[in-house]
């Protein structure tokens, strides 16, 4: 019996691609180098900020390990805190898809690579926080997904064991690690993947809309 919830925050509950892909290309421009298309930085997204802003570097020419690394970080933070969450929204039905879950029960969970001080204001900014009971962030737990601890941390925090827990998101991170920590885990199609076919990656299923995912767990 499925008890609890551990959703993936960018490409599953929010599309933050216009937000990140503005601060990318921001930091780009400060190294000297020329913009990327969002199209390019959205498969970027999912392993944290240290390796976007590294693929961004390789895709925009510049070869790593470089000297510009440390400098181009700190200039994607600089500007991702400026630009978090403005033009960042919810997909569609997700406010409703979370509120048919809690309806039914369900404890809800956002388990993210993404760090703190960038995930609790970004649910803020979309009106997601009132609707979570926990927020589990990379820099909380030490380890990114596709490692299971941050959704065995999850867990713990909600009170349920794995087994009782399902996880969605939107790519190999989540199911590899949904699978090493003994959750179910569905995907949804409209994320961002990396680039990968989800319906590729092992999981319990392919799922078009948040709704559709919570009609499946939701008694």
């Amino acid at each position: 019996m499925i008890r609890a919830v551990l959703l993936d925050l960018d490409g599953t509950l929010v599309d933050t691609l216009p937000d990140i892909a503005a601060a990318a290309n921001a930091m780009l421009a400060e190294q000297g180098l020329e913009p990327l298309p969002a199209s390019a930085i959205r498969d970027f997204i999912g392993r944290g900020i240290p390796r976007l802003v590294e693929r961004c570097l390789e895709a925009a020419g510049l070869p790593l390990p470089c000297a510009q690394l440390e400098s181009a970080l700190r200039s994607f933070g600089a500007h991702y805190a400026k630009l978090n969450g403005r033009a960042s929204r919810p997909f569609p039905g997700v406010p409703l898809a979370l509120e048919h879950m809690r309806a039914s029960g369900l404890r809800l969970a956002c388990v993210t690579n993404k760090a703190a001080a960038f995930t609790v204001p970004l649910l803020e900014r979309a009106g997601l926080a009132p609707l979570l009971d926990a927020v589990v962030t990379s820099d909380q737990v030490g380890r990114r997904k596709p490692h299971p601890e941050p959704f065995l941390h999850a867990c713990r925090m909600l009170g349920v064991l794995p087994a009782e827990a399902a996880v969605i998101g939107d790519s190999a991170n989540d199911a590899e690690a949904a699978r090493a920590a003994g959750c179910r885990v569905l995907l949804v199609s409209y994320g961002y993947s990396e680039g990968r076919d989800v319906r590729m990656l092992d999981s319990d299923g392919v799922v078009a809309t948040l709704g559709e995912a919570a009609g499946q767990l939701a008694s």
